[in-house]
This record gives C-alpha cells, structure tokens and sequence, in this order.
C-alpha cells in the first residue's frame, strides 16, 4: 500500500474529479444499465468500475484497500485524460453525449462544476 502522504493525495484528486454525489452516481448506474423493460438489482448496475467509484465513495479514508487505490488511480489518470479542470470551456448540454455518459460511469460529469477542496 502507498504512504500516508500518497493517499490523502490520491484521495483529494479522486475526490476533486469524481464530482457526482453518491446517491447521483447510483442513480445514473441503474439508469444507464437499464433496458427497456428491465432494471438491474442496484448492486450489479453500470460497469465494474462504476460500481467501484460507488464503493469508495461510500468509504472513509482509512478504510480503502489496494484494490480501492488501484481504482482511485486509474479513474483520476482517466479523467484527467479527457477533462482539463482547470481550463475546461463552460459545459453545453448536449456536446459529445458519448464522451460525457462514459465520464459520468466513472462518476464524473462534465456539465456539473467542479469540485473545490
């Protein structure tokens, strides 16, 4: 497992990028996975990792595993990756659905302001 000083930063980068709530997330999951006349059971809505960033949200600090971390980090590189926070146009409804519904599975959406810690 990484240092005290590598997870808290870790943990506020997650925390700064993953900017939809819990219960939003969790809604969005079961929303996206859903067919037409079909809902997954909460617990198996939206990907692997969805499902992951849902999970550590609802964990303090202190109680993340490697795993966890592993996730955390690999969520923040993919954010950022497609997401410049700092310099980030205003969101416009609309623009590239694809690309936001798959940010949103990560917790993620564009069209909401970032977070400020």
């Amino acid at each position: 497992m990484a240092d005290a000083h590598d997870i808290e930063v870790l943990w506020n980068d997650f925390h700064r990028v993953v900017n939809m709530p819990s219960p939003e997330l969790a809604d969005w999951l079961r929303m996206h996975d859903a067919g037409e006349n079909v809902e997954p059971l909460p617990d198996q809505a939206g990907g692997e990792i969805g499902r992951h960033v849902l999970a550590i949200l609802q964990k303090r600090r202190r109680d993340l595993t490697d795993g966890d971390i592993e996730v955390m980090q690999h969520v923040v590189d993919e954010i950022l990756s497609q997401v410049d926070l700092e310099n980030e146009p205003e969101p416009e409804s609309g623009h590239d659905t694809l690309r936001r519904h798959h940010l949103m599975s990560l917790g993620h959406d564009p069209l909401r302001a970032p977070r400020t810690t």
